[in-house]
């Protein structure tokens, strides 16, 4: 890494905690690569955190999927976000996602357009997975990473009936190679701009 330190924020909720696993693995992967690392609850956030939010460099969006798009509470916090849409307070910032479902597919692509929908709407620059599909040949394994072959963000399933220690351990890599790519990038971009001011 360069000696730019972003700071990469992760908004999220977590409906029954298989979430929170996920988002604890992107900011793992972040710090590990360098970056500083806040985590958000969004159905708690404070005006604190939202100052957070507004002063970090990159924004990592996160929620379960719940019938085929983001969960009730992270679409509240969604709408809220206009006040920032107003002032273009997150133009520019680097963003990225994570969704988790019961099933393997779950329709968590819908969460995840939803997210880079509305990244897209605050003009920040979406920073994707980076990972080949894993687990999709026969000498594959479910231990790949990226096994469900998302390539917007990073995706998990885990079962209904079990708690947050039965997410796969394949998914939380994943997620940790998300966080790793996000603050990678945009370090990238932080030293860049700095480059072109100088």
């Amino acid at each position: 890494m360069t000696a730019v330190r972003p700071t990469v924020a992760l908004a999220y909720h977590s409906g029954y905690g298989h979430t929170a696993v996920i988002a604890e693995a992107v900011a793992r992967g972040a710090a590990a690569a360098g970056a500083e690392v806040v985590t958000i609850a969004v159905d708690t956030i404070t005006e604190e955190q939202w100052a957070q939010l507004d002063a970090a460099d990159a924004i990592v969006f996160g929620s379960p999927t719940y019938m085929g798009t983001a969960s009730g509470a992270f679409h509240v916090f969604a709408e809220a976000t206009s006040k920032r849409w107003f002032s273009d307070s997150w133009k520019d910032k680097v963003a990225a996602g994570f969704t988790n479902s019961a099933s393997k597919s779950g329709d968590k692509a819908g969460t995840l357009f939803f997210f880079q929908t509305l990244a897209a709407q605050h003009g920040m620059s979406w920073v994707n997975l980076g990972l080949k599909p894993g687990w999709n040949a026969t000498t594959a394994s479910e231990d790949d990473l990226n096994r469900l072959g998302f390539s917007n963000g990073a995706a998990a399933s885990s079962p209904a009936d079990a708690g947050p220690e039965a997410v796969h351990k394949s998914d939380i890599a994943t997620a940790e190679h998300l966080g790793d790519r996000v603050a990678r990038h945009t370090a990238v971009v932080l030293a860049g701009r700095a480059a072109l001011a100088g």
